[in-house]
């Protein structure tokens, strides 16, 4: 329950961050090419939104396995060893994730200490750039549930996009309407 939860408010907020810098380009560019103006801070926003939609993207990717992996070695192993590679892996994402989430609590630190704001809108910087933090601490709490996963047998490992079975589905499938239509006329 909790879980879902979770989920639908990630994804509402991926969904509305996606939305929101449409709409901001579109305005911009209908401002900018039919009227000759635009709006000083919308570069700087888009920026930022797409920021944003990344890190929350990435977090997100991880749970649904829609990133991109080389596992072809590690496919052909038994699932013990899978496993373990698998979770080491997952250990040294966590280790680098810990580096950024120190560098980013530093620098958000400092930009709330000097008081900085973004250079077109009255934003502190450090809110606008908190996305780091919260965005690999996100992250973060992914890979440590999927290291849960990883040992305790609920999984051998990520669940990475395998474009190449994709492809031949694709393919197999275009191949079977090609003969079933040729088969009709």
């Amino acid at each position: 329950m909790f879980s879902r939860i979770i989920n639908s408010i990630e994804e509402s907020i991926i969904a509305l961050l996606l939305a929101t810098m449409t709409l901001l380009v579109f305005v911009e560019v209908v401002l900018r090419f039919g009227f000759g103006i635009g709006l000083m801070w919308s570069q700087e926003l888009t920026l930022t939104i797409s920021a944003w939609m990344v890190l929350f993207g990435v977090s997100y990717g991880i749970k649904v396995g829609s990133h991109i992996g080389v596992d072809a070695l590690v496919k052909i192993l038994p699932t013990t060893a899978r496993r373990i590679i698998s979770g080491i892996s997952v250990i040294a994402c966590l280790a680098y994730c810990s580096l950024f989430i120190k560098g980013a609590w530093v620098y958000l630190s400092k930009m709330h200490l000097i008081g900085i704001e973004l250079e077109d809108m009255p934003v502190p910087k450090w809110i606008a750039h908190s996305i780091l933090l919260i965005g690999m601490i996100m992250i973060a709490i992914r890979l440590l549930i999927l290291l849960w996963n990883i040992f305790t047998g609920k999984t051998d490992g990520f669940k990475l996009a395998d474009e190449a079975k994709e492809s031949m589905h694709l393919a197999e499938e275009t191949k079977a309407a090609t003969t079933q239509g040729g088969e009709s006329a």
